[in-house]
């Protein structure tokens, strides 16, 4: 899958790809293009990274993505999902696709800002990503000036919205080094793969031939976390999605999501969810957080 999120095969007829992903395992490295994207991920438990946002992924989350701007999507599954496939739907377009001209008519004039507020990266809820949902779903069907319009139609409901809200903080600025854009592909894919085990910040700066002290330099230019926040929040996010999808116990969750110390646990899901486990699982029966 990673060929798709790379240089872009944008198609020279229509300057834009309309594509949905359907796999049992969804891998989307750490990465950036210079095409905008429209992602709209109908199934995919996990998380996304947008900049320096980190959010665990839900059925319709909606996101638009500005030209270079760092983004992963990892797909994690449960024994329970293990036949389940991903499925996402893709809309990446060419920065200059209406070309200058038509881009500056004062018409056009709220699609501009919504490009430039995409730079950081913009998520949408409410009747918006319900109607532009639909949209993307039915613009993969449809070629020529049908698609043109459609697409044209989406920027114009996204342009008019206000159930939008910018994904990473105003002052984060990407460092657009391929070599270092690699190197922390390489460190969140070890995140990953050993989230449940003992992570040791001296093993992972090894991992990049870095002493820790540069490791955590730049680590923190490119999450503006430490390391130790940085992994706890996908640790709590994990244990969010054991403690809504399975009836493990509180316990059992923390050592799955890497916790060796049940009080570290419960103070570090205090310190980000602002309720306890037990507390968060009893809420869900009540409200969709």
């Amino acid at each position: 899958m990673k060929l798709v999120f790379e240089k872009l095969a944008v198609d020279i007829n229509e300057g834009l790809i309309c594509r949905t992903i359907r796999t049992r395992k969804f891998e989307c490295y750490w990465h950036i293009h210079d095409e905008y994207e429209l992602t709209l991920t109908s199934f995919c438990p996990g998380y996304r990274i947008v900049g320096d946002d980190i959010c665990q992924l839900k059925a319709g989350d909606l996101v638009l993505l500005g030209s270079n701007l760092p983004h992963l999507w990892h797909h994690e599954r449960t024994a329970s999902e293990k036949n389940n496939f991903a499925e996402i739907h893709l809309l990446q377009f060419e920065k200059d696709l209406l070309g200058e001209r038509l881009m500056q008519q004062p018409s056009l004039a709220p699609t501009r800002q919504l490009l430039r507020r995409a730079a950081l990266g913009l998520s949408f809820h409410g009747e918006t990503r319900e109607q532009v949902s639909r949209m993307m779903i039915q613009i993969e069907k449809i070629r020529g000036l049908q698609r043109l319009s459609m697409f044209l139609s989406i920027l114009d409901i996204l342009s008019s919205s206000r159930e939008s809200r910018s994904i990473s903080s105003s002052g984060f600025s990407p460092e657009l080094n391929p070599f270092n854009q690699e190197r922390m592909n390489n460190v969140f894919q070890f995140i990953n793969s050993h989230l449940a085990d003992p992570i040791c910040l001296e093993d992972v700066a090894r991992l990049l031939h870095l002493s820790t002290g540069a490791f955590s330099r730049l680590f923190r230019r490119h999450t503006a976390r430490t390391f130790p926040e940085f992994v706890n929040e996908l640790r709590i996010g994990r244990a969010c999605r054991l403690l809504a999808e399975t009836e493990m116990t509180i316990t059992e969750i923390a050592m799955a999501s890497g916790f060796t110390n049940l009080s570290n646990f419960n103070r570090q899901f205090m310190r980000l969810k602002k309720l306890n486990p037990r507390n968060f699982r009893n809420k869900l029966v009540h409200t969709d957080l």
